[in-house]
């Protein structure tokens, strides 16, 4: 049962990160019906900034337990990437589907190329740290209490944005803009602005997401490939456009791998395309499509 228990809070804590990158994919998509592939590689960047501010921090004499600050407040600087990335985007919103996939894989390749410069091919880590906050006993193992900071943080997200996409102005003109851009646009509304700062917010959760999660391992350059897989079958699963359907997709995919990982790791990715062909073959649109709509 202990074992369960580990496997299963382990498969959460991932889930919690990769929901805030699906989060901010099908943010994207919603509003500016692009594929971004690059999603990945902000993850990673994020990664690769919190590390370094937190390094920073500490050797300035900031006290440990504020590293989680550091972290956020790393993947958030981060968004002024986020206007000129979708100035460059904006040029193929209505164009086909093959120039955005070429254009934001080409994003991909740049930015790992950035991380290479910059931070060097070898594994970077930060160490215990994360372990200031201490651990609690479940049975005969021990769980780091920054790992449920982590699984609360990404709650605490979907629990937000839920709240800002059904209840505030700028929630209403985000779901009328994916529902309608044509129309949103003759009512009056800055498709412009709107993009930018949608845009600026997918960006901010994948970088936030890698900035949270890193702490408990490595930052590695090949890190941003690897999530932009599981991100994009998070999508499939839960729906394209629902955000509902990306946290469930999330808990799906993050256990899932835990499980594959613990019980025979060479069926790690397998498991998670079976479960993505499962969906396709069933329910193409995905778990909570209907939702969605």
């Amino acid at each position: 049962m202990t074992q369960v228990s580990n496997l299963l809070l382990g498969g959460v804590f991932h889930a919690a990160a990769l929901f805030l990158v699906a989060a901010g994919l099908q943010l994207v998509f919603g509003v500016q019906k692009i594929l971004n592939l690059a999603c990945g590689s902000f993850y990673a960047l994020g990664a690769y900034a919190g590390i370094s501010a937190v390094k920073a921090a500490l050797a300035a004499g900031v006290p440990a337990p504020l590293f989680l600050v550091v972290l956020i407040g790393a993947g958030l600087a981060l968004g002024v990437l986020g206007p000129p990335i979708e100035r460059l985007l904006r040029t193929i919103y209505d164009r086909d589907e093959a120039f955005q996939l070429l254009l934001t894989f080409a994003l991909v390749l740049m930015l790992e190329d950035v991380i290479r410069f910059v931070w060097g091919a070898a594994p970077y880590q930060l160490g215990g740290v994360y372990l200031v906050y201490g651990q609690v006993r479940l049975g005969a193992v021990s769980i780091p209490v920054y790992n449920f900071v982590v699984i609360g943080a990404g709650l605490a997200v979907a629990a937000g944005m839920g709240f800002v996409l059904a209840r505030t102005r700028f929630g209403r003109i985000v779901r009328a803009t994916a529902e309608n851009r044509g129309m949103a646009e003759a009512l009056g509304v800055d498709m412009a602005r709107v993009s930018s700062r949608v845009f600026t917010l997918g960006l901010v959760l994948g970088t936030v997401g890698g900035a949270l999660v890193i702490p408990a391992g490595a930052a590695v350059n090949e890190m941003g490939i690897e999530l932009i897989v599981e991100a994009f079958a998070v999508v499939v699963i839960g729906g394209l456009g629902s955000m509902r359907g990306a946290l469930v997709g999330a808990v799906i995919v993050g256990v899932l791998k835990a499980v594959a990982i613990a019980v025979y790791p060479e069926a790690e990715m397998l498991a998670i395309y079976v479960i993505v062909i499962g969906v396709l073959l069933f329910r193409p649109a995905g778990l909570f499509a209907r939702a969605a709509a």
